[in-house]
């Protein structure tokens, strides 16, 4: 799966575990799970090899949502991100994890 990041601080945020923007800011765990998750869905050919994944509680998300799917990072947050097929290959693009969400926000 291809993985593209909508917003700066998501890329950062994977690069160097940390982000320029100080509005963005999380606990060192929450930030080695995400770039763990990001690794995950680079390795895996779609959403359906995602899915697999138990602990991730892959879904389709639905409401104001449709369209976005989510995995989680832990029971606070989670990633969303848009599916797109591109020539036989998926690409995730993580959206401002729509972001790495506060779930109960």
């Amino acid at each position: 799966m291809i993985v593209k990041f909508k917003e700066v601080y998501l890329q950062e945020l994977y690069n160097t575990g940390k982000t320029s923007d100080k509005k963005y800011r999380f606990q060192p765990e929450i930030t080695r799970k995400y770039q763990y998750c990001i690794k995950l869905m680079l390795r895996v050919p779609d959403t359906i090899a995602l899915a697999k994944y138990n602990g991730l509680n892959f879904e389709n998300l639905k409401g104001d949502k449709v369209g976005i799917s989510s995995i989680r990072i832990n029971k606070q947050y989670r990633i969303e991100f848009t599916v797109t097929d591109d020539n036989a290959e998926s690409v995730a693009t993580v959206c401002s994890i729509l972001e790495l969400s506060n779930h109960y926000k």
